[in-house]
């Protein structure tokens, strides 16, 4: 890894960090998407990632503390929203995002250890909330977008929008086991963007 400014040959004291970091959060969603959260091992993650156990257990401390900083940075890595001018389009985009992860092999099978891992965790419960409001945030400004150009009722809540695409996606894969195809993407972005135009997501209706 490169540092600006850093001199031939070195590396800042952040650096050894940052990739230490790195490489315990991937041996971390490796593991859990081929474990799942139950059968995490701080040291068998150690080991994954070829660092010290010591390190691990200082930094850590615990599975759920692992696991919640896994969830910060793939919140923080996730693919910026689109912006095409068009609520449906940017909606679509939106599910296809999602769609994609739920379809990846590893991406989907660690998202259903984590929220599986959520329903009796307190503090994965918090991070996978804090992970969802990161990536509805980011969203969210196209559905206000939307309503400046008058393409939906005023008052309308850009963030229930954003959870009403994603919502059927993610319901499909954990009542099927069967990741959500391209068209269901597009049905769930579509029936979001009906009932925003009628009226459902106004706030206080």
């Amino acid at each position: 890894m490169e540092f600006e400014g850093a001199d031939p040959g070195t590396v800042r004291p952040g650096g050894r960090t940052a990739r230490v970091r790195a490489a315990v959060l991937r041996a971390a969603g490796d593991a859990l998407a081929e474990v799942g959260f139950a059968h995490l091992d701080l040291a068998d993650i150690a080991r994954r990632a070829e660092v010290g156990k010591t390190t691990v257990y200082r930094r850590w401390g615990t599975v759920a503390g692992l696991v919640a900083d896994l969830l910060t940075d793939m919140a923080e890595q996730s693919l910026p929203r689109t912006d095409s001018g068009s609520l449906l389009d940017d909606l679509k985009a939106n599910a296809r995002l999602v769609r994609r992860t739920l379809a990846d092999p590893r991406q989907g099978a660690l998202f259903k250890a984590v929220i599986a891992a959520a329903t009796c965790d307190a503090r994965t419960a918090e991070a996978l909330h804090r992970f969802y409001e990161i990536r509805v945030e980011e969203w969210a400004p196209c559905v206000q977008q939307a309503v400046d150009r008058g393409e939906l009722p005023v008052d309308t809540d850009p963030h229930q929008v954003i959870r009403a695409v994603s919502a059927p996606l993610y319901y499909h894969l954990l009542t099927t086991s069967i990741p959500p195809d391209e068209a269901t993407a597009d049905r769930a972005a579509a029936a979001a963007a009906a009932a925003a135009r009628a009226g459902v997501f106004v706030r206080g209706e």
